[in-house]
């Protein structure tokens, strides 16, 4: 008796019952899908690589500038700040991981900011230069907007990781006293702010990730949180509530960086202080597919940026 053909064997499959495709209880399971990491996202195509533009003198005081297609004549387009992560050191990410999120951004009628910055293993980092790198990259939007059709009144932040702590920080420091070595001038104001597995408590996290990415924090402070009180203080996002605007928070089910109980303590802190609610969302994925348009949770972190902006997803 002749073998059956592929043909013959394909369909007979397809007139299977659905149960018949299981695997029986003694069965391999399929192994989980892997876990994205940082170096995936360096490797994430892009449609625009943007205008490479200085913001101030130092090699590193740089960022990426994308404007939306299609922007109609005299029109000006909202703006996305965009923080890229690393533990505050450099070694871990550049502004490259973040390049993926803000072209999507961009494609979406939002025009992106994706900023590179001192770290606080550079010279001129740490403390203050790491945050007011950061500071100083988002009042720099007042000079592009004299040269690109920018709308400097519709601007959030977007921050992955360390760079979610940089972004909620952002969003707090018009309270910044101006004698505070963080203050900058006349900070921009930012209309809402979405962190990305960020990090909300500084001191919390540093005594929680010791020796991995939570001796970045303490680098960043320049010294342990316990003996720097007046630094976590005006550093770190949970001691800097109220924002006075909405704020989301994004991160995978499997992130061990932002953790729901850690997320979930800042909401609560933060309404206490009279911030409306901020959204804490769990997407499928662990620390970094938060970062990659494609997967469902790059997907709601664009839904959610777009609804702060006023925006529907196109």
């Amino acid at each position: 008796m002749p073998a059956p053909s592929y043909r013959a064997l394909t369909a007979a499959l397809l007139l299977l019952p659905a149960t018949a495709l299981v695997p029986t209880a003694g069965a391999q399971a399929a192994p989980p899908a892997r876990l994205l990491r940082a170096g995936d996202l360096d490797t994430l195509s892009l449609r625009d690589a943007g205008r490479r533009i200085a913001y101030g003198d130092d090699s590193l005081q740089f960022g990426d500038l994308r404007l939306p297609p299609g922007l109609k004549r005299g029109a000006r387009a909202p703006v996305a700040i965009i923080i890229h992560g690393g533990c505050w050191i450099s070694g871990f990410a550049t502004l490259r991981n973040t390049a993926a999120l803000a072209d999507s951004l961009a494609a979406q009628g939002v025009a992106t900011w994706n900023v590179e910055y001192r770290r606080a293993d550079h010279p001129g980092g740490g403390w203050p230069g790491t945050l007011t790198d950061v500071a100083r990259a988002t009042d720099y939007l007042r000079v592009l907007a004299r040269q690109y059709p920018l709308d400097t009144s519709r601007v959030v932040a977007v921050g992955h990781s360390a760079g979610g702590q940089l972004a909620l920080w952002l969003a707090s420091r018009k309270g910044l006293p101006t004698s505070s070595p963080l203050s900058t001038g006349t900070p921009l104001a930012v209309a809402g702010v979405v962190s990305l597995g960020g990090v909300t408590d500084l001191e919390e996290f540093a005594a929680r990730m010791p020796a991995g990415c939570g001796r970045g924090a303490v680098m960043l402070l320049g010294g342990a949180p316990a003996s720097l009180p007046e630094r976590v203080a005006l550093a770190s996002p949970i001691r800097r509530v109220p924002l006075g605007i909405p704020s989301a928070h994004v991160a995978g089910a499997q992130d061990g960086i932002a953790p729901d109980s850690v997320r979930a303590a800042y909401v609560r802190r933060a309404v206490a202080a009279g911030d409306q609610t901020p959204v804490n969302v769990t997407v499928p994925g662990g620390h970094f597919e938060v970062n990659a348009p494609r997967t469902e949770a790059g997907r709601e972190v664009l839904r959610q940026t777009l609804r702060l902006l006023g925006l529907s997803p196109r």
